[in-house]
């Protein structure tokens, strides 16, 4: 199973999970919105998996953009298009967190959010401090999963959950728990084919 199938096939079997979080704080298609832009995603697989490594990111992020609904789409899509032209531009200059840490401060931007509004970022800053400490990836996952059960304790700041106010308090949220979701799928994926 590549890499791409691996992500597109945790939210498949996370969906549910995903609109049920989205349903307490939001309007509770998180999980169908996530698994339309996986799928469409895997269905560009075979043009993807020929592109280097800067092409494929900004191609699935254009695919994802296109395809995922809500704010989701913006700003996923964003965070690996960022990655791509980051990583393009540097060559051997910038490592690959360093380019990730960029590509997390343009989807804040995007999303004019900070970590501690209740959202992906959320996951997506520990994440970066985790690999950029150079963590093993069974390490990373486990880093993942803890900072979207953290925004449980978060007031939302950013999107519906917002309108909420201090109601929001008590749930994790969507995105954090499917950027969790993908970044475990990932680091699982990486731990069998490229160990640290």
């Amino acid at each position: 199973m590549g890499l791409i199938e691996a992500c597109r096939a945790t939210i498949a079997a996370n969906s549910e999970h995903l609109c049920a979080l989205d349903r307490a704080i939001g309007d509770g298609d998180h999980g169908t919105n996530m698994r339309r832009g996986c799928e469409a995603v895997s269905a560009e697989n075979a043009s993807v998996s020929s592109l280097p490594l800067p092409d494929a990111l900004e191609k699935i992020g254009l695919t994802l953009v296109m395809s995922i609904g809500g704010a989701a789409g913006p700003l996923y899509g964003t965070l690996l298009m960022e990655m791509g032209r980051e990583l393009r531009a540097a060559e051997e200059e910038k490592d690959f967190s360093s380019a990730l840490k960029q590509a997390i401060n343009a989807v804040a931007r995007r999303g004019r959010s900070h970590p501690g509004d209740k959202t992906l970022l959320d996951v997506l800053y520990p994440v970066q401090d985790a690999l950029a400490h150079r963590l093993p990836w069974t390490d990373i996952a486990r880093h993942a999963e803890r900072s979207a059960e953290l925004t449980a304790a978060m007031r939302a700041m950013r999107g519906r959950a917002s309108y909420l106010g201090d109601r929001s308090i008590g749930h994790v949220d969507p995105g954090a728990s499917s950027c969790a979701l993908l970044t475990t799928a990932i680091c699982r994926y990486l731990e069998e084919y490229r160990p640290v």
